[in-house]
């Protein structure tokens, strides 16, 4: 298991994605692989230092782990973690891509590429930390298809 704690301020966005790309690149997956993961994470941690520590005058932490798990060494798990306002950003309602593409709206299609790039996507509040656990699975060779 390897992780990377940063304060969840936008600015440490780069470090996030510099572990990611580290981890991936170890880990020797698909560039689309990667991009899809990459995108993902990129989305949740946004969140997570636009929005989790907002109520509070302290710089709060959040945690991004990536494990590929002895039970299924198919399969990557990206968890994000932090100690801010309880929120689950999966329970948001799925964007109308085609009214979404119609109107002048910026933003919005965040927490569904998420849905769309990750096979699996859980959200827990556990001892005072959000959790989100993405998985995405792997070919049986280590690599998913292009």
């Amino acid at each position: 298991m390897k992780k990377i704690t940063v304060k969840a301020k936008v600015e440490n966005l780069e470090d996030v994605m510099d572990f990611v790309d580290s981890e991936l690149g170890e880990k020797e997956v698909t560039p689309r692989t990667q991009m899809e993961i990459s995108i993902s994470v990129e989305e949740l941690f946004m969140n997570i230092a636009s929005y989790a520590y907002a109520s509070s005058s302290e710089d709060g932490e959040a945690v991004v782990q990536i494990d590929q798990l002895p039970e299924d060494p198919n399969s990557l798990v990206v968890t994000l973690s932090d100690w801010g306002t309880p929120y689950n950003p999966l329970e948001k309602e799925d964007v109308d891509v085609d009214a979404l593409a119609a109107s002048d709206k910026i933003g919005g299609l965040g927490i569904f590429m998420v849905k769309q790039n990750m096979d699996n996507c859980e959200y827990e509040h556990k001892d005072g930390q959000n959790i989100i656990r993405m998985v995405k699975v792997l070919n049986p060779d280590g690599k998913t298809e292009e």
